[in-house]
């Protein structure tokens, strides 16, 4: 029998949420997590879309109605760590549905191409698709995303 899944998990990530899309940007300490979706929710504004933190290094994620739930410790709400500079005050929302994980992702680039229909485990068998996100010279976080999942920005 398997026991039930925790009613939350701290997950080592930034959860951010662009429109109606929640992201969960994941990667290894100093991969450029929080400073990409900081960039992502700047950028997504300065176009005229709705953008807020939910959570940055400290991610509690559950399973509510069926879907993945991000929210922030209350020790750390509203606040984000840019590595180098401090931390900052965010504007920021309570919860968000999370449908998607972004691993920002620094050149050299080990694969040409990301592996078809790749997920990350969240929680327990429940499972987000996953994005790579190549971070190249010359090219913004957000413009790449936005090429890769133009659904974020309604184009």
């Amino acid at each position: 029998m398997t026991p039930p899944a925790p009613a939350s998990v701290n997950v080592h990530g930034t959860a951010i949420v662009i429109g109606t899309t929640g992201l969960l940007f994941i990667g290894p300490s100093g991969a450029g997590k929080s400073m990409v979706a900081l960039h992502c929710m700047t950028e997504a504004r300065s176009r005229g879309l709705f953008s807020a933190l939910v959570s940055d290094d400290q991610v509690m994620v559950s399973i509510e109605g069926g879907r993945v739930v991000a929210r922030a410790p209350a020790s750390i709400a509203g606040l984000a760590e840019l590595r180098g500079a401090g931390i900052v005050s965010v504007e920021t929302i309570e919860a968000a549905v999370l449908h998607r994980a972004i691993r920002p992702i620094a050149p050299p680039f080990a694969e040409r191409l990301a592996p078809e229909g790749e997920t990350v485990e969240v929680l327990p068998g429940h499972l987000l698709p996953l994005t790579r996100l190549p971070l190249a010279a010359g090219c913004t976080a957000f413009s790449l995303l936005a090429a890769i999942h133009p659904e974020i920005t309604g184009t």
